[in-house]
């Protein structure tokens, strides 16, 4: 074979990978798993999931807070940012200033992880650093609540507020309004990485 040749099926073999890729694409059945890393897990009373139990040598910060389960559904940041998303535009207590956050409703995300709510659910809301609230679905639904994943349209870092955030507008609710900026987000906790639906 001459040099010519050779580049000339070396080039159709690789105009042929990415069609034959494709082709193997559409017929892979769609599977429902987070394709990048997991930010957010829901557990508790959910029909659906997309990853096993914990993982009692690999789930550390889970084991080490508590968290236990038999099936969850995880959501990566292309999966959270998917879902219709909602601004809100609170006065934050840490700057005392308006900040526009954005991302999906809180009750939106644990109703696609299959949550089977009734009048008397909680959700268990818990942080990186250990912080957890239960907070009744029916808050959630009144104040709007939703999973932040950008802050004045950048996505929230690690080591701030983020990178999610369950929070809402209490500038919004005068009963919440009414209240110290210190006290409005007590049930607000930023680095929101586990859901428990009870």
């Amino acid at each position: 074979m001459n040099k010519r040749d050779f580049l000339a099926a070396a080039i159709a073999g690789g105009l042929a990978l990415p069609a034959a890729t494709a082709a193997a694409a559409t017929r892979r059945p769609a599977r429902n798993i987070a394709r990048g890393p997991a930010l957010l897990t829901v557990t508790g009373a959910i029909q659906k999931g997309n990853r096993s139990g914990l993982d009692p040598a690999l789930d550390q910060l889970m084991k080490k807070q508590g968290v236990n389960f038999e099936r969850a559904y995880a959501f990566d940041f292309r999966a959270l940012t998917a879902l219709p998303s909602t601004q809100i535009r609170p006065t934050l207590e840490y700057d005392e200033q308006v900040h526009a956050l954005r991302g999906p409703l809180l009750l939106d995300v644990v109703k696609t992880a299959g949550a089977m709510l009734g009048d008397r659910s909680k959700l268990v809301l818990r942080a990186l650093d250990g912080y957890a609230v239960a907070v009744p679905v029916a808050d959630l639904r009144k104040y709007r609540f939703i999973v932040a994943t950008h802050l004045d349209r950048r996505p929230m870092p690690l080591g701030g507020l983020g990178p999610l955030w369950a929070v809402y507008d209490a500038d919004r609710f005068k009963d919440m309004a009414a209240k110290p900026l210190n006290v409005r987000f007590a049930t607000c906790p930023w680095g929101l990485y586990h859901i428990e639906v009870q």
